[in-house]
Order: structure tokens, then C-alpha cells, then sequence
């Protein structure tokens, strides 16, 4: 299809082969780590996929950051990302990470509901605010959360920061690749679920992230969603699409500051 090569993130990132293995090793290590701080496969579905890992500051949380992964709606599960919590963790924020059924079994309609789904069940057992932290597809997921329609006004109102990592924001140009096959997007399903068709939201501080090393695609997209909700954009000096996420690690970076509303 004419732009399988634009989406191709994998082909144009050094070993990028290596970084699936590397995230998983990552992750389980540092869920080990935490010990009983650390519950895993907290149920908000019906489906096995349909769960969230739950991780605990020491002592009382400030809030609690739910991070929603990439992986174009159709690969991946919460497993492979546990290690980007230890920013937020370290000041002092619970973090939530959900899984969600994949592309073909399910439309992305319907992943956007269950991540609602998601958002609502850890809003329901945690006090304080809420922070939203998206990649890729996920940072399509996070910016949904937005939409009056899709979650209740009284959560929406707790979610004080998004940070959309390089997020898919227009989903019509993925009809005309291979991965559409999978994904099944049509006319209908781009206007409904692309953030760049949305009204802009009101109430909350949207930072839009992405590397200076990215695919133009998304360095295009995450203009245009900016620039469309008068949001900040962070354009990050060399970093690609794998590893922009990194600086959730780190708890006195820019990423970390800007997710949970620091100076």
C-alpha cells in the first residue's frame, strides 16, 4: 500500500528487532522489584485482556498516572512497559497500566471503551487526580479520554495532565496501508476516532511529545494536534519512535514534570 513505508517505524530504527526482548526483560525486572507493591492482572472486562497492573508508591500516592501502550492497536500487552513507571513512582504517583483486546478481534471503537472502561475502574478505586501518559496507538487511546462522551464528567474532571506520546492522531491515512487488513478502519471509524476531529478539550494541560528522529508522519501529526488544541509541543532532539518513551523513567526529567503538573 502507498504508505506502509510513512508507518514503518521498525525499518528506519537502528536494531530495532532487539527492543521488543529489552522492554519485556525491563519491565519484569523492575515489577520484581517492587514486590508487594506491585498487583498485577486487576480486572476491569469480560476478556483476559481486559486487566491492569497496578503499582504502589511508598506510602500515601499523590495521585495515580495510567500509562496506555502502542503497538498500532493490534501487539503488545501492559507486561512489556512496567519499567516506565518508576518515574512517576519515584514522586510519589501510583501507576495503573492496562491492557485491551487487540485489532482484528476487536475495532478500535472498541479498544477507545475499554480503555474508558480501564480509566473508570482505577479512577473508582484511587483518590487524588489522574494523570493520562500514551504511545503511539496509545497515545490516540489517552486523547479519547477527552471526548464528553467517553468518560463520565466527574473522571474526566480528575485528569489534570496528558502526555501524548508521538500519538496516532489521524487515522485516515491508515486505510491506505497493509496494516488496515488488520485494523479495519473505515470513513466512518477515522472521522469518529481521530483526535485531529475532535473539539478541542478544556480544564486539563495536554503536552504532545514526540522524537526529532521520528517517521515525518508523526512529527506532522503530533503539529497538528497541537496546533489544533492549542497544546505544547515538545519536539525531542534525538530520539526515534522507540525510544521517546524512555524519559518516563526518569523522575526529575521534562517528561515526568510535565505529566504530573511540575514546575
Amino acid at each position: 500500500m502507498k504508505l506502509d513505508d510513512a508507518y514503518a517505524n521498525a525499518a528506519y530504527i537502528k536494531d530495532a528487532d532487539a527492543y521488543p526482548q529489552r522492554w519485556e526483560e525491563a519491565a519484569k525486572s523492575f515489577r520484581d522489584s517492587l514486590g508487594a507493591r506491585a498487583q498485577e492482572g486487576v480486572s476491569y472486562g469480560p476478556s483476559e485482556r481486559q486487566a491492569f497492573d497496578f503499582f504502589q508508591p511508598e506510602g500515601v500516592a499523590r495521585g495515580t498516572m495510567i500509562f496506555v501502550h502502542g503497538g498500532y492497536w493490534k501487539a503488545f500487552d501492559r507486561s512489556i512497559w512496567s519499567h516506565l513507571a518508576a518515574g512517576a513512582l519515584a514522586r510519589g504517583w501510583a501507576v495503573a497500566m492496562p491492557s485491551y483486546d487487540l485489532c482484528p478481534d476487536v475495532r478500535i471503537s472498541e479498544i477507545t471503551r475499554q480503555i474508558a472502561a480501564a480509566v473508570t475502574r482505577i479512577a473508582d478505586r484511587t483518590f487524588g487526580p489522574l494523570a493520562l501518559a500514551g504511545h503511539s496507538a496509545g497515545g490516540h487511546l489517552v486523547c479519547r479520554m477527552t471526548d464528553p462522551l467517553i468518560l463520565p464528567s466527574e473522571i474526566r474532571e480528575r485528569i489534570k495532565q496528558i502526555v501524548a506520546i508521538s500519538p496516532v492522531a489521524d487515522l485516515a491515512p491508515l486505510m491506505d496501508t497493509s496494516m488496515n487488513e488488520v485494523l479495519r478502519i473505515d470513513a466512518a471509524e477515522a472521522q469518529a476516532e481521530s483526535p485531529v476531529n475532535m473539539q478541542p478539550p478544556h480544564g486539563l494541560d495536554l503536552t504532545i511529545w514526540v522524537g526529532a528522529d521520528e517517521r515525518p508522519v508523526f512529527l506532522e501529526q503530533a503539529e497538528q494536534l497541537a496546533r489544533g488544541w492549542g497544546a505544547r509541543r515538545v519536539v525531542e532532539e534525538g530520539k526515534h519512535h522507540f525510544d521517546v518513551i524512555d524519559g518516563l523513567m526518569d523522575p526529575e526529567g521534562p517528561m515526568v514534570k510535565a505529566l504530573l503538573g511540575l514546575k
